[in-house]
């Protein structure tokens, strides 16, 4: 069984959160998610992995959980996911309000994919060292964690530290929503099995087969069978996978494949949904 979702940056020229929300779940998809960035520092040193310029959405983004509850009060069983929210920009006691907060008004429907971010002048503004991204990020899922499984919560590290307080509320999803890292560096087994549900990589299933296997295999290690494995096909010049690159996605574990919508001026948004509809009309059909 696999299902697909979608994923884009909320937009203010884009289809209004609420409105792709109900097409969505209309259409058969499984789920939504946003990006995040919380602005782009125009010195522009650090270089976009897409390669060319950056594009503008990137520096026009909504707060990806503000678009979500709009989405979760508008639809009854489409998931709601950040991918990514950056960790990095955030204070992990606010986060897990916030998280815990989209969780329960969706009831139950949230995922939160985490990264710790390329651009190293936006996590400095948000006083985030770039050499310390993921050593930040750990902390404060962990911290997270600790805020959302105990009635008093407290988190002693290097990055995060804080006495005992209480915070609510706590997820409806017991444990909190699954929190899957979009990343596919060579730590991301270690990293998955820590303090991660599951995986969210960018790329081919292929050209992923041997860190999915590591990354099995050191979730096996820790006692954890059960992750959750999405397949982001952004960046893609198609973003609709073939029925054998689905195939075979799903021999290699993933239970997700999120398509990629492109971010754009309403009108031209919904010229596009018909395409995604016949999609996934096709693709149920012979995978």
């Amino acid at each position: 069984m696999i299902n697909f979702g979608l994923i884009t940056f909320a937009t203010h020229y884009g289809l209004q959160p609420a409105e792709l929300g109900r097409w969505a779940e209309g259409a058969g998809y499984e789920s939504l998610f946003f990006a995040e960035h919380t602005h782009i520092p125009t010195s522009r040193k650090s270089p976009f992995g897409g390669g060319g310029p950056l594009p503008d959405y990137y520096k026009q983004a909504y707060d990806p959980f503000v678009a979500l509850a709009a989405v979760a009060t508008a639809t009854e069983t489409l998931k709601v996911g950040t991918a990514i929210c950056l960790v990095t920009e955030h204070n992990p006691i606010t986060l897990a309000k916030t998280v815990a907060s989209l969780d329960r008004v969706s009831n139950g429907r949230a995922i939160l994919g985490i990264g710790a971010g390329w651009n190293a002048e936006e996590m400095f503004d948000h006083g985030v060292d770039f050499k310390d991204r993921w050593k930040v990020t750990r902390e404060r899922v962990l911290a997270m964690r600790e805020i959302w499984n105990h009635e008093v919560a407290e988190y002693h590290g290097d990055f995060v530290d804080f006495e005992p307080t209480w915070s609510w509320p706590k997820p409806v999803q017991a444990g909190g929503p699954p929190i899957l890292l979009g990343a596919r560096s060579r730590w991301v087994p270690d990293r998955v099995a820590e303090y991660c549900d599951g995986w969210f990589p960018i790329g081919r299933a292929d050209q992923l087969a041997p860190l999915m296997e590591q990354v099995k295999a050191k979730a096996a290690e820790a006692g954890r069978e059960k992750l959750d494995m999405s397949l982001c096909a952004w960046g893609r010049s198609d973003p609709f996978l073939t029925a054998e690159e689905v195939n075979r996605a799903v021999e290699m574990g993933f239970r997700r494949i999120v398509l990629h919508f492109e971010p754009q001026a309403a009108d031209r948004q919904r010229t596009m949904l018909k395409e995604y509809e016949d999609y996934i009309e096709q693709i149920a059909s012979i995978v």
